[in-house]
C-alpha cells in the first residue's frame, strides 16, 4: 500500500476580476446619477460692507440701468451690441493702456448686461475691474 499524503493544491484566490467589476459598476453609478443642484439662497445685490476704495483719475465707468442700457463715463451707448460698447469704451479710454475699469450696475440690471461689459472689457485688454457698491451702513456709493 502507498501511503504518501497527497499534496494539497493551494487555493489561489484571484479578486483583479472582482476589482474590475466592483469600478465599473461604481463609474457607471457615478456617471448615471443625476446632479440636482438646488439653492435656497436669496441675494440681494448690490450692498457691501467694506469701505470704498479711493478713486484713481485713469479710470472708465461703466453704469447699466434697470434696463441694461450702457453709459460710458456718463455718456449714453448708442445700443447694447457688444461692438458697440468696446467702441464707446476705446473712444474713452484713449491712449490708457489698462485703465480702471467701475461698473456700476442697478439692482435690478440683467445679468447679461454685466456680464457683455466684462467681457467688452477682456476683449481690450482693461484686467483692472471694480464693481461700484452701495455701502450697507451710510448708503454711499462706493467701488468695491
Amino acid at each position: 500500500m502507498n501511503f504518501r499524503t497527497q499534496r494539497k493544491e493551494e487555493l489561489d484566490l484571484n479578486i483583479a476580476p472582482l476589482i474590475d467589476v466592483v469600478f465599473l459598476l461604481l463609474i457607471f453609478f457615478m456617471v448615471s446619477t443625476t446632479f440636482d443642484k438646488q439653492s435656497e439662497i436669496k441675494i440681494v445685490l448690490p450692498k457691501a460692507t467694506q469701505q470704498a476704495q479711493p478713486i484713481e483719475n485713469d479710470r472708465i465707468e461703466i453704469s447699466i440701468d434697470s434696463e441694461g442700457q450702457y453709459y460710458v463715463n456718463d455718456l449714453r451707448v448708442v445700443n447694447v451690441q457688444l461692438s458697440t460698447l468696446m467702441k464707446a469704451m476705446k473712444e474713452v479710454a484713449g491712449n490708457q493702456k489698462d485703465p480702471q475699469l467701475i461698473i456700476r450696475a442697478d439692482s435690478n440690471t440683467p445679468h447679461q448686461a454685466v456680464i457683455t461689459a466684462m467681457d467688452a472689457a477682456r476683449q481690450l485688454g482693461f484686467s483692472r475691474l471694480a464693481f461700484a457698491t452701495t455701502h450697507m451702513n451710510e448708503g454711499k456709493a462706493g467701488s468695491q
